[in-house]
């Protein structure tokens, strides 16, 4: 990614106004450090907190002009939409139950979109935005951060190029520790969102990771899944909120799978898992080692492909920024988001076509069929493990 595009199109760096993620978010600092990392915007305008003198005082000291450091998500977006030098673009780090009332008032004020997820709490929800998405014509980005890293995308790429042949079988897990303490939440001290199932959405771990997981499988093989048999609920005794799902999917092309996500596994960092296989091979890819995807062809020597290795393909390349042998991972991955973002939205802006290999990040689709997802687990754990459709008529 040596040149700028956005540059070269629109004269500028795109503006960015950040809503959410103030002091002690790492998901805030995440998000402006991908939107800098490629030199594709600048950070303009924001809302820090809830607390409109804790959200100007983070923002002002974030070098954003006190005249733009505001209050309130509604006030940024009226003042920034009629500004000449206003925001093009609007970034959403807020708690999940936020996520569509700040996503309409951006779409409506003619703002594009990055949106952290879940999409929304509710596919209600969730259908507003994309409904909103469709009719104004707006680049909705939903930073499933996964999809970005450079091994993810060869994954994509190889299946695409039918080097897997039909696929057949999925495994995906996503494993943590970070929620294993049986005194996590606090019980004396205040709810935190995530843990409130009205904020937090109907399932935590379904939420905040299982989407994750679920996106990571439609990315790589281009399966949507049709059916699930899930059983959904708490390890850690007394709690109000899912700290673990398994599940058993149906894809639409007949291949079968399993699903397997917990915050609750005492000492496992961040695990993240994928296996696919194919008529003719199988690839396999962990998070924690991020620069490895492992080939098995059905009747060939196993094959390691790294980033700008021997047979990389050009959506890998274009996610990659450094030279064979050095360590890319999280901040880049989401950084890839925020740089395919800003092309389709300076071509947009430009009144030209985007780039293809521009145009793999997840959209606000794939945040419907998402929440489409945590809905048919949820209720298929409710009705005692039976399979249950995926969405059906949403699409």
């Amino acid at each position: 990614m040596d040149s700028n595009p956005i540059i070269e199109m629109l004269g500028r760096r795109l503006r960015l106004a950040v809503v959410g993620g103030g002091p002690g978010s790492f998901i805030g600092a995440m998000h402006r450090t991908a939107a800098r990392l490629d030199d594709r915007y600048e950070i303009v305008a924001g809302v820090l907190s809830s607390d409109p003198h804790r959200s100007r005082s983070a923002a002002t000291a974030l070098g954003i002009d006190p005249d733009r450091a505001y209050g309130d998500p509604l006030e940024l977006c009226e003042a920034e939409s009629v500004r000449a030098d206003g925001a093009d673009v609007v970034a959403i780090m807020t708690p999940n139950d936020s996520h569509h009332t700040y996503a309409l008032a951006a779409l409506e004020s003619g703002f594009d979109v990055i949106c952290d997820k879940p999409l929304a709490n509710t596919l209600a929800e969730a259908s507003d935005i994309l409904a909103a998405v469709e009719s104004t014509g707006l680049v909705f980005c939903l930073t499933h951060n996964y999809t970005g890293y450079p091994m993810v995308r060869q994954a994509r790429a190889m299946v695409q190029d039918s080097q897997l042949g039909i696929i057949r079988l999925v495994q995906v897990e996503y494993v943590q520790g970070g929620k294993a303490a049986e005194n996590d939440p606090n019980p004396d001290g205040p709810l935190p969102w995530r843990y409130d199932p009205v904020r937090g959405g109907p399932s935590l771990v379904l939420g905040d990771i299982g989407t994750h997981a679920h996106n990571l499988v439609r990315f790589v093989t281009g399966l949507e899944v049709t059916e699930v048999a899930a059983e959904v609920g708490h390890i850690v005794p007394n709690r109000l909120v899912d700290d673990y799902a398994g599940a058993l999917l149906r894809f639409d092309n007949g291949a079968r799978g399993s699903f397997w996500v917990t915050q609750a596994a005492a000492g496992v960092e961040n695990c993240l898992r994928l296996r696919v296989s194919g008529t003719q091979g199988t690839l396999e890819w962990m998070q924690e080692v991020p620069t490895q995807l492992i080939f098995k062809p059905i009747d060939a020597p196993v094959e390691i492909r790294t980033p700008n290795g021997p047979g990389t393909l050009p959506l890998a390349a274009r996610a990659s920024r450094i030279v064979s042998g050095h360590p890319e991972g999280f901040h880049e991955g989401f950084a890839t988001l925020y740089s395919d973002a800003a092309e389709a939205i300076a071509s947009r802006r430009a009144g030209r076509p985007a780039d293809p290999v521009a145009l793999h990040f997840p959209t606000a689709v794939d945040g419907v069929r998402g929440v489409a997802f945590v809905d048919a687990a949820v209720a298929s754990n409710a009705n005692g493990g039976t399979w249950t459709a995926v969405g059906t008529g949403l699409f």
